[in-house]
């Protein structure tokens, strides 16, 4: 058996874990001067202009927003694909609708800073391509697998 079944404690682990995870979502949303939505929404301080977006970051900022995306998404969905019990932890923390609100909002917004740049070197702007297509995928089929788990196979069980 894997982990989670010989030490149950590890769910209650994973669940404070979560509040966790999602900050990463909104750290990068901000990181763009993008404002998350719903409940997770933090209040804009009064007087803080959102001045750096996706489009005007340095280079090497956009580069490790997209690192560190594209590592977070591959994280998550290996974690799920190996052991999808834990979707129903995820799914207490309304992670498929915080999923797909950050989705819309942070991946256009990125696509297009990657393809309006000017870059020294075609294989940075390859890479950068590469890897947020990457994170698109996985955040994809991480929704996925939260869906079939906690609404298709209780139909099917």
């Amino acid at each position: 058996g894997n982990i989670f079944t010989q030490q149950p404690s590890y769910f209650s682990d994973l669940d404070e874990t979560l509040p966790t995870v999602l900050q990463v979502f909104n750290n990068i949303l901000h990181k763009c001067g993008l404002q998350c939505e719903g409940a997770s929404a933090e209040p804009q301080k009064l007087g803080e202009k959102v001045s750096v977006t996706a489009g005007n970051m340095p280079l090497q900022e956009l580069k490790d927003v997209v690192l560190y995306l594209c590592d977070t998404c591959t994280t998550l969905w290996a974690f799920l694909d190996v052991f999808p019990l834990a979707c129903q932890t995820f799914q207490k923390h309304e992670f498929c609708y915080r999923l797909a609100s950050f989705y819309e909002l942070a991946i256009p917004e990125l696509e297009s800073a990657i393809k309006k740049r000017h870059y020294e070197a075609n294989s940075v702007f390859a890479d950068l391509w590469r890897r947020i297509s990457h994170s698109r995928k996985k955040m994809i089929e991480v929704f996925h697998i939260l869906i079939n788990q906690v609404c298709l196979q209780p139909i099917l069980e």
